[in-house]
């Protein structure tokens, strides 16, 4: 299988799974080895003449659940008798039943399948000698804790427990305290460290840029296969669906695809019949796909353990690979909650110019007509009329046509298309100005406006900044957002604030209208003014009284006005 010599997680791995009575905790980023690490030894293990389960795997996602079971069906290609099971969701559970009955060695399982079978009584784990969580801060993310309490809690405690986990949060350590038994911790880089062999690149634009970013940075490389993380399933389609009809050879992969959808979109992708998949997190929790040149992050997560993750998806066993970040100015803070929890520095990259992506475009189509192989005998027949048919153009002018044929449309893009506008997180913006209190002071040239939705309604600034390009079409520049809990405020340029007010008076979100509304102002008692929304909730007059008084009379009927 090309093995040649072991990877450091194998290294340490391997003999602790051998012996008997060993538990492990193995920290190491996916793409490590990690599946040879449990899977040769186990089957070391596996006594054939016993057709019982031996072994369980757990895993997030079906798809992990399969690959493993793949590469362990290869491992084992000279045990003829070794029976290896996958038990996911989403498949038939007669079928897992009939074949769990007729016997099997090892169940790699995801948790919710496997708690159904044993619910059924259908499973017998009572011959259980290895336990392996695989992506088990996954799997916790993903709800999973109470299944996995429940399936090992059926499971003779004199079994081996390996757990393997990129991170280390604080169910993991509940989980080795109650069912691991002095458990031996290896740790492949450093706790919560992200693969060296990755890159760190971000992107600072504007929040309406973030589209023609992607583009640009698709184009800039020609041999790009990676995937494009974003945060909703909306916005996977929304994306998916401009790539397309841009000419992109992408797909989407997100939860609201049938079973059978998102197998066909993994399959094109896995035998690179497409460059870039766009996906949820939780759609692309487990992917198991080797080679991805880049993870694109179509924005930042909230939670850098989910950066990790995403990162993880490139710079698999030993590879380099490149994450890029494409961020607004507000997500300055995340880039440094990031830096700070994988132990790496971000490069700032300048958006490619046009000039520079056609070259980039060109070269790669010189490199593949280099490196391409001619069947002679194929095409004897067809060059003939071929010569005759270009005899009167020279080498020069068949090599200038045939550029043009290929990149007339890029070139013609590249030349109408301005170039991106380069955001400084460091503008005078985001500084105080003299006298300014708390970074409340509206900045000259702009208006405040109040809006009903705050963090509680799950709203952070790049949202808010989305929601307003997505409302009010053209460009509108965004200054100051102040979060709250139920509500917010935030600042336009004053010439576009009638505009903004009416266009986003006018949208719903899930049902609830969006209002927007200016800030007011009241004179202080020391001739100062000041806004009404800088005072704290409980006596703020005007409209906030009757955000409050509408929000506690909702559903009651109206009394007419006299």
């Amino acid at each position: 299988m090309g093995f040649e010599s072991p990877m450091p997680v194998q290294e340490e791995v391997i003999p602790l799974l051998l012996g008997e009575a060993n538990d492990v905790i193995a920290l190491a980023q996916t793409g490590t080895g990690k599946t040879a690490a449990f899977g040769l030894p186990v089957l070391q293990n596996t006594e054939v003449s016993i057709a019982q389960p031996q072994t369980l795997i757990l895993c997030p996602t079906r798809e992990l659940c399969l690959q493993i079971a793949d590469d362990l069906n290869d491992y084992s290609k000279y045990m003829e008798q070794l029976k290896i099971l996958p038990v996911y969701g989403g498949s038939s559970i007669e079928s897992q039943i009939k074949t769990l009955k007729r016997g099997v060695h090892v169940v790699v399982a995801t948790p919710g399948r496997l708690l159904d079978l044993m619910n059924r009584k259908t499973v017998n784990l009572s011959l259980i000698k290895n336990v392996i969580l695989d992506e088990a801060d996954e799997m916790l993310n993903m709800g999973f804790s109470d299944s996995i309490n429940a399936i090992l809690a059926e499971i003779p405690p004199s079994k081996n427990m390996l757990l393997f986990s990129a991170t280390m949060p604080q169910e993991i350590a509940q989980i080795t305290r109650k069912y691991m038994r002095e458990p031996k911790e290896i740790v492949i880089g450093k706790k919560n460290e992200g693969n060296k062999n990755i890159r760190h690149v971000y992107y600072m634009v504007r929040a309406q840029d973030k589209y023609l970013a992607l583009k640009r940075i698709a184009d800039y490389y020609p041999n790009i296969y990676g995937i494009i993380f974003c945060r909703t399933r909306k916005e996977t389609q929304e994306i998916a669906d401009k790539l397309i009809q841009d000419g992109y050879n992408a797909d989407s992969l997100h939860g609201e695809l049938s079973q059978a959808q998102r197998d066909y979109v993994m399959q094109k992708f896995r035998i690179k019949n497409l460059q870039l998949l766009v996906a949820t997190d939780v759609a692309a929790r487990g992917l198991d796909v080797d080679d991805l040149t880049h993870v694109i992050n179509y924005g930042l997560p909230d939670d850098a353990e989910l950066y990790t993750h995403r990162s993880g998806r490139t710079g698999r066993a030993g590879k380099t690979g490149i994450s890029i970040s494409i961020c607004h100015v507000k997500e300055k803070g995340k880039i440094r909650d990031i830096e700070h929890s994988i132990n790496k520095k971000f490069e700032k990259a300048s958006m490619p110019e046009g000039k520079a992506i056609c070259e980039k475009q060109m070269f790669n189509l010189i490199d593949q007509i280099e490196k391409v192989k001619v069947d002679e005998e194929e095409i004897a027949t067809l060059m003939p009329p071929i010569f005759r048919k270009l005899e009167w153009l020279d080498k020069e002018d068949i090599i200038k046509r045939m550029v043009s044929l290929e990149f007339n449309r890029m070139i013609n893009y590249y030349k109408e298309a301005g170039e991106i506008q380069a955001v400084d997180e460091y503008s005078e913006r985001s500084k105080k100005m003299p006298g300014e209190r708390n970074g409340r002071r509206v900045e000259a040239g702009f208006a405040r406006f109040f809006i009903n939705f705050g963090k509680s309604d799950g709203l952070y600034p790049n949202q808010l900044i989305e929601l307003v390009n997505k409302c009010v079409p053209g460009k509108v520049r965004i200054g100051k957002i102040d979060l709250r809990d139920s509500f917010s405020f935030f600042e336009v340029e004053e010439k576009e604030s009638q505009r903004v007010m009416i266009r986003m008076n006018a949208f719903e979100i899930d049902g609830r209208r969006i209002s927007v509304e200016p800030a007011q102002e009241k004179k202080g008692e020391n001739g100062g003014r000041k806004s009404y929304p800088e005072r704290e909730r409980g006596n703020v007059p005007h409209f906030y009284n009757r955000f409050d008084k509408h929000e506690k009379n909702k559903g009651k009927p109206r009394r007419k006005k006299r």
